[in-house]
C-alpha cells in the first residue's frame, strides 16, 4: 500500500490530527485524494467538477501553519461539495443542463465557512437534477455508481457526495437533504449522513428545491467527523431568513462522549409501530433489529410508539415539494441566467422560455414541476396543498408525543439496499417510496443521522440506521450515534468500508 493510500483511508479526525503535527502536509493529502479520484472517479462518476486550484489552496494552509498561524480543526482536510451549493471558483449546476457552466458571484455560506476554517475545496460532486430524486440517475451529466458494486446506485439527490466519500476520493463532504438526500445515500454507501434541525445550517447559496425542507449537512465515514464539520458550517446566518440564532454545542464534543461515555444506559428508543418490518427488505429489518438489540444490551430501553400520520408522509411531501419547486424553479425564465434556446428568428419572451425549459430540464424536473403547479392552481390549491400542509402539522404533532415518551426514534434508513441502476427509473412512485423513512423529518424539521448498521447477508450491502431526535437537539444525535457507531464497529472488528469489495479498482 502507497503513502497515498494510507491517506487517503485516514478520518478527517485523524488526517487534521496529522496535519496538526506535522507528519502529512495539506500538499501531500490533497494530492493523495485527487490521484484516487483520478485513478477511479472514471467508474464512479462522484464529481463533475475536479478544483483546478486545490494544490494552491492546499500550499496557502502549509504556509499559514509553518507561519504559526492559529488554524480551524480541520485545517488542511480536503473537502467536496455537492454542486447545489454555489461556488465562485468552480461551476455551479444543481446537476441540470440549464445551469450548464454557471459560475456564481458569490459562495454559499456553507462554503465560505468552510474555506475560512482552511478545508480544501476538491471539487463539485453529481446529483439528482436540482435534488429530485433517490438514485443520482436524474442527472443530467449521467449517473454516478454505488463503489460497493458498480451496477447499483449510490442513493440521491446527493449520491455523488456519498460515494466520493465512499470510495475513499474524499474523506469529508456537504450534501443537502430535502427528504433524505444526505441520508439515503449513507444508508446504501456505508456511510454517516447528518440532516441538521432545520434552520441549524445556513442555506444560503443553496439552490433551492423546497424552502421549507431543504437542510444543509456533513457526509462522511465516522459520527466524529460529521460532527467537527457540522462545528464549520453551522450557527447562525444573517443571510438565512430561517436561520435559528441558537447557540450550539460543539457536535464534535458529543460525538467524542458518545463514543466514550455510557449514553445507552437507560436510553429511551423509540420504534414506530407503524413502519412494519413487512414494508423493508429482510436484510434491512435483521440489521436494523440486531443493532436495536446491540443497544438494549448496552442497557437502552426499546420502546414501541405511535405515529399514525408517518403513513401520509410520502403523499404529503410529494405535494409540498412540488408546489415549491415549481415557484423556486420559475426563476429559469432564459433572461437572467443559464441557458438561453431561441427556437426560431423573431421568437417571443414565452417561445424562448419554453423551448430553454423544454431542452435544459430533464423529465423529473418537468413532472415535478407540473403537479406542484397543478397542485396550487385556483381551484386545487385547498384540495391539494393545504392539505397536505395540515397533514405535515399532524406529522410534526406525532413526533411530539412521542419525544415525550422517548429520547430517539430509530428507523431503517430507507427500505431496501442500493438497487440496480435502472431499476425503478421507469417506476417514479417506487423511486418515491424509497425516502418513506427519512421524509417524516424534514416534513417537521427535527434532526436525523444515518450511521452504518452492517450488511444485508442476502446481498452483502450496506444498511443505515437511523436516528431522530427532537429539533435543536442535534448532540443527543452526536451522542447516540457515535456510541452505537464504536458498538458496531467493535463487534465488525473494523470500520464497514474496510469491508468493501474491490470493484473495477475502486476500494
Amino acid at each position: 500500500m502507497s503513502a497515498g493510500d494510507d491517506i487517503i483511508r485516514l478520518t478527517a479526525a485523524d488526517l487534521a490530527s496529522r496535519l496538526r503535527a506535522g507528519e502529512i502536509s495539506s500538499v501531500e493529502a490533497t494530492r493523495a485524494h485527487l490521484d484516487r479520484i483520478r485513478d477511479v472517479d472514471g467508474d464512479v462518476h462522484a464529481f463533475l467538477h475536479v478544483n483546478d486550484q486545490a494544490l494552491e489552496v492546499a500550499a496557502d494552509i502549509d504556509r499559514r501553519r509553518v507561519a504559526g498561524e492559529e488554524l480551524g480543526a480541520l485545517a488542511g482536510v480536503p473537502l467536496a461539495i455537492k454542486d447545489v451549493l454555489v461556488t465562485t471558483d468552480m461551476p455551479s449546476t444543481s446537476g441540470s443542463r440549464i445551469l450548464e457552466g454557471y459560475m456564481s458571484p458569490y459562495d454559499a455560506t456553507v462554503v465560505s465557512r468552510s474555506r475560512a476554517a482552511g478545508l480544501v475545496p476538491l471539487g463539485k460532486t453529481n446529483m439528482d437534477e436540482f435534488a429530485m430524486g433517490s438514485s443520482t440517475e436524474h442527472s443530467a451529466y449521467g449517473p454516478t455508481r454505488n463503489p460497493w458494486d458498480l451496477d447499483r446506485i449510490p442513493g440521491g439527490s446527493g449520491g455523488g457526495s456519498a460515494a466520493a466519500v465512499a470510495a475513499f476520493e474524499a474523506p469529508l463532504a456537504l450534501g443537502s437533504d430535502t427528504g433524505g438526500s444526505i441520508r439515503q445515500p449513507a444508508h446504501v454507501t456505508g456511510t454517516v449522513g447528518m440532516k441538521p434541525t432545520y434552520g441549524g445550517v445556513s442555506r444560503y447559496g443553496a439552490i433551492a428545491l423546497a424552502s421549507s425542507l431543504d437542510q444543509v449537512g456533513p457526509v462522511t465515514r465516522t459520527v466524529l467527523d460529521a460532527g467537527l464539520l457540522h462545528d464549520v458550517i453551522g450557527g447562525h446566518d444573517p443571510h438565512d431568513a430561517t436561520s435559528l440564532e441558537d447557540v450550539w454545542p460543539s457536535f464534535a464534543d458529543a460525538a467524542r462522549d458518545g463514543a466514550t461515555g455510557d449514553v445507552l444506559r437507560g436510553l429511551r428508543v423509540g420504534v414506530i409501530a407503524e413502519l412494519p418490518d413487512s414494508g423493508f427488505q429482510p436484510g434491512v429489518s435483521l440489521r436494523f433489529r440486531a443493532a436495536l438489540d446491540a443497544m438494549a444490551a448496552q442497557g437502552a430501553e426499546i420502546v414501541e410508539v405511535s405515529a399514525p400520520h408517518f403513513e401520509y408522509g410520502v403523499a404529503a411531501y410529494y405535494l409540498i415539494l412540488p408546489a415549491e419547486a415549481s415557484s423556486n424553479l420559475a426563476k429559469f425564465d432564459s433572461v437572467r441566467f443559464g441557458m438561453r434556446v431561441i427556437p426560431h428568428a423573431g421568437a417571443t419572451v414565452e417561445e424562448v422560455m419554453a423551448a430553454t425549459r423544454e431542452a435544459g430540464f430533464g423529465d423529473e424536473v418537468k413532472r415535478r414541476v407540473i403537479l406542484g403547479t397543478y397542485a396550487l392552481s385556483a381551484g386545487y390549491y385547498d384540495a391539494y396543498y393545504g392539505s397536505a400542509q395540515k397533514v405535515r402539522t399532524l406529522i410534526q404533532s406525532d413526533f411530539d408525543a412521542a419525544f415525550s415518551q422517548v429520547d430517539v426514534l430509530a428507523t431503517p434508513s430507507a427500505p431496501t439496499t442500493a438497487f440496480r441502476l435502472g431499476e425503478k427509473l421507469d417506476d417514479p412512485l417506487q423511486m418515491y417510496l424509497n425516502d418513506v423513512t427519512t421524509i417524516p423529518a424534514n416534513l417537521a424539521g427535527v434532526p436525523g443521522i444515518s450511521i452504518p448498521a452492517g450488511l444485508a447477508p442476502e446481498d452483502g450491502l450496506p444498511v443505515g440506521i437511523q436516528f431522530l431526535a427532537p429539533a435543536r437537539q442535534d448532540a443527543r444525535l452526536y451522542r447516540v450515534g457515535a456510541a452505537v457507531e464504536a458498538l458496531l464497529v467493535e463487534e465488525w472488528g473494523g470500520p464497514l468500508l474496510d469491508r468493501m469489495p474491490l470493484q473495477g479498482g475502486v476500494a
